[in-house]
């Protein structure tokens, strides 16, 4: 076990979505979710220090999506204040603030991990901002039908339902998938995942960058 560690990249997570999906659809204030943040984290961090001690090298952990441009909570939360909204992109600002706020202590406990441990190479990966960038240019990366409306649907504003899901009659769902950034207003499309992995492993949003990391003992091992 220890030597499939060794010479293995983990990817751990996404780890936080539902810790927060949970309490925002139970109608929890910002204020009482913010608390749960430091506990997550702590769990994240306990779990990266624990596949260390069993022999992991190179360990990749994402950081948390932009929520606020979730169909779902678009949907939740949709209001008349222009104010909370991203003019650029349509995204719920304060959700998105919340994401960041997690994603900003993460990193700061990576950093902390990355010191006790320097063999170790822990690579945090920018879910957020190579996600971000479908929803300020959806056209660009072939996303016709925007970046805010579910693929498969219920209905609405934004083809989200919480009574009627994803796969649910009378549901609906595109024939063309791949033309949509958000899948059932929780995921994303296998699409937006591929532009996602891309910018991860070729473009520049993992820390530090994987590509220059190849030649490392760390990724070769």
């Amino acid at each position: 076990c220890r030597e499939v560690l060794q010479s293995s990249l983990l990817l751990l997570g996404e780890i936080g979505g539902n810790d927060y999906n949970h309490p925002f659809f139970a109608g929890q204030s910002i204020e009482e979710i913010q608390q749960y943040v430091s506990p997550v984290i702590g769990a994240i961090a306990s779990f990266i220090k624990e596949l260390i001690e069993l022999g992991a090298v190179t360990l990749m952990v994402p950081g948390n999506l932009p929520i606020g441009c979730s169909s779902s909570y678009l949907t939740l939360f949709k209001g008349s204040n222009k104010e909370e909204y991203d003019p650029e992109t349509g995204c719920l600002t304060w959700l998105n603030k919340f994401a960041e706020y997690h994603n900003e202590l993460l990193r700061n406990e990576l950093n902390l991990i990355q010191q006790l441990h320097p063999h170790a190479t822990i690579i945090y990966a920018d879910y957020y901002n190579a996600a971000m960038q479908l929803y300020r240019s959806p056209k660009k990366f072939g996303f016709t039908r925007g970046a805010l409306s579910a693929c498969c649907g219920g209905g609405g504003s934004y083809n989200y339902n919480p009574s009627v899901l994803c796969g649910i009659p009378p549901s609906t769902v595109s024939g063309e998938p791949s033309l949509y950034v958000n899948w059932d207003g929780l995921h994303l499309t296998e699409a937006a995942y591929r532009w996602i992995f891309r910018g991860l492993f070729e473009g520049p949003y993992t820390i530090p960058q994987i590509n220059t990391l190849c030649g490392s003992r760390a990724l070769s091992a």
